[in-house]
C-alpha cells in the first residue's frame, strides 16, 4: 500500500452525531428477507392491536422466549425471530396490527396446513393479543402442477395463477379462507434460490395482509355514506330557506342549524379520515408488491391484479369518494356558513346605523333643550339678581345715595347689565366643560 493509499487518521474533535442516526441507517434494513429452503410451508396470522394490547403481547413474547432459553426481543425492537427446534417464528409489530409467522419443512401435500399450523400454537399455550384479520398459510414445492391441478385445489370460480419473477416461480391462490380461516397459497419453485424464495414469500405475505387492512376503510365508508347523504339534503334545504329568510331571527336560526350540520359532519371526518388514509397507503403497498413481484399471466387463468381491480380497487375506491364528499360538503357548509354570517353583520351594521342615526336625532334634540334650559336659566337668574338690586337701590335711595335717580330707574338700568353677565358667565362655563371633554 503506497503512502497515499493508506487511510488517514481523523483529525480534530469527533462530529456530534444525531441521536436517531443509528435508527435511521438501521430501518432500510429492518425486517430483512429470510433464507428459505424448499419445500417449506409458511403460516402467518396478523392480529389488530392498540397500545395497551400490543404492550402486552410484547409481555407475552418475553415470556415465551424465557421458557425457550431464548434471548427475548430488545425494548426498542419492533420484529424478533425465534427458532424453536423445527419451527421459526418470526413476531413484528406495526401501527395498527401485529403478526406472528412461522414456518416449516415440510412436503406432505394431502395433510391440511392449518393443522400443522395450529400445532404451534398448541405447543406456545399461545394467547390472541387481539383480532384476529389475517389467517394464511403458504406452501412452498419444486413440483409443477397443471392448471387442473389448481382448479382442484382452490375454487375455479376466483383461483388466480401467475407467474413471478421472471418466470422463476409460478404462485396460485383463491383468495378464500378455509372452514378454520386460513387462506392459501401455493408457490412453485422453479430456480429461485433460498433468498428469492424468502423475499417472494415476504410479498406474499404482505400482499394478503395489506389488501386485507385496506378493506377495514370499506365498512367505515358505508357507516359514513347515509350521514353525507343526509348531510348534502341538509345542506341544500338550508341554502333555500337562507334565500328565502325576511327576519334576523329567521337567519340566526338557519345560522345555528348550519352549524350542527357542519359540526355532524366535522365529527365524522374526523373519525374516519385515518381509516381512509390507512386503506389508501395499504393498496398503495400491495400494488407495490404486486409490482415487485413481476406478474405475468398465465393462459386460462385469472391474475392477482385483475382480481384486485375487480373487488378491491373499486372498495379502496368507495372510501375515497366517500372521504372526497365529506371534505367537499365541509368546504361548501363553511362557505355557507359564512355567507350567512356575511348576511347577518350586514344586517346589524343596518340596524347600528339606524340606532346611530335615532342616537343622533336624540342628541340634537338634547342639544336644544339644553339651550332652551341655559336660556330659562339666565333668564331666572337675572330675575332673582335684577331683585337683589331693586331692594339695595331702595335702600340706597332712601340714605339719598343713588344720586337723584329713582330705584325704578336704577333697576331698570342693571337689567341688561345683569342678563350680560349671567349669559357671559353661562357660556365660559360651558366652554370650560366642552374643553375638559376633548
Amino acid at each position: 500500500m503506497t503512502e497515499l493509499e493508506k487511510p488517514q487518521a481523523k483529525t480534530g474533535a469527533p462530529f456530534k452525531e444525531y441521536r436517531l442516526r443509528p435508527e435511521l441507517l438501521g430501518e432500510l434494513h429492518a425486517r430483512p428477507f429470510e433464507k428459505m429452503d424448499v419445500p417449506r410451508r409458511v403460516f402467518l396470522m396478523a392480529f389488530l392491536t392498540n397500545a395497551e394490547s400490543a404492550k402486552a403481547d410484547r409481555a407475552e413474547i418475553e415470556k415465551i422466549c424465557i421458557s425457550h432459553a431464548i434471548s427475548p426481543p430488545l425494548p426498542t425492537a419492533n420484529y424478533h425471530i425465534m427458532n424453536l427446534g423445527k419451527w421459526t417464528v418470526r413476531w413484528e409489530q406495526h401501527n395498527e396490527f401485529t403478526t406472528y409467522r412461522w414456518d416449516v419443512e415440510d412436503d406432505a401435500f394431502d395433510e391440511k396446513g392449518n393443522d400443522l399450523g395450529e400445532r404451534l400454537l398448541d405447543e406456545l399455550n399461545f394467547s390472541a393479543p387481539g383480532d384476529l384479520i389475517v389467517a394464511t398459510e403458504i406452501k412452498i414445492t419444486k413440483n409443477s402442477f397443471a392448471l387442473e391441478d389448481y382448479q382442484k385445489m382452490f375454487d375455479p370460480a376466483s383461483l388466480c395463477v401467475i407467474e413471478a419473477d421472471r418466470g422463476r416461480a409460478r404462485i396460485a391462490s383463491d383468495f378464500q379462507a378455509d372452514l378454520k380461516g386460513f387462506t392459501h397459497f401455493v408457490v412453485e419453485d422453479h430456480g429461485l434460490g433460498p433468498y428469492r424464495v424468502g423475499a417472494l414469500v415476504q410479498r406474499l405475505l404482505e400482499v394478503e395482509t395489506y389488501r386485507l387492512l385496506a378493506l377495514m376503510g370499506l365498512p367505515v365508508a358505508k357507516k359514513a355514506m347515509p350521514v353525507v347523504n343526509a348531510a348534502q339534503v341538509g345542506l341544500a334545504d338550508l341554502t333555500m330557506a337562507i334565500s328565502n329568510a325576511k327576519t334576523m331571527e329567521d337567519n340566526h336560526a338557519l345560522l345555528k342549524k348550519l352549524t350542527d350540520l357542519a359540526a355532524a359532519l366535522e365529527a365524522q371526518a374526523a373519525t374516519t379520515s385515518y381509516r381512509f388514509a390507512a386503506s389508501q397507503a395499504y393498496y398503495d403497498i400491495v400494488l407495490a408488491r404486486l409490482a415487485t413481484m413481476h406478474e405475468n399471466p398465465v393462459d386460462g387463468a385469472r391474475r392477482f391484479s385483475s382480481f384486485f381491480k375487480r373487488r378491491l380497487t373499486p372498495a379502496v375506491a368507495t372510501c375515497k369518494t366517500v372521504e372526497e364528499r365529506q371534505n367537499g360538503l365541509s368546504r361548501k357548509l363553511m362557505r355557507t356558513a359564512e355567507l350567512l354570517r356575511t348576511r347577518i353583520q350586514f344586517e346589524l351594521e343596518q340596524q347600528n346605523r339606524d340606532l346611530l342615526k335615532s342616537m343622533n336625532q336624540r342628541a340634537k334634540l338634547q342639544l336644544r333643550l339644553q339651550q332652551t334650559v341655559e336660556g330659562l336659566s339666565v333668564a331666572a337668574v337675572s330675575y332673582y339678581i335684577v331683585g337683589l338690586v331693586k331692594y339695595a337701590a331702595d335702600g340706597l335711595y332712601k340714605y339719598d345715595l343713588t344720586l337723584g335717580l329713582s330705584p325704578t330707574i336704577l333697576t331698570a338700568l342693571s337689567v341688561p347689565l345683569v342678563i350680560g353677565m349671567i349669559w357671559y358667565i353661562t357660556r365660559r362655563i360651558h366652554k370650560k366643560f366642552t374643553e375638559d371633554e376633548e
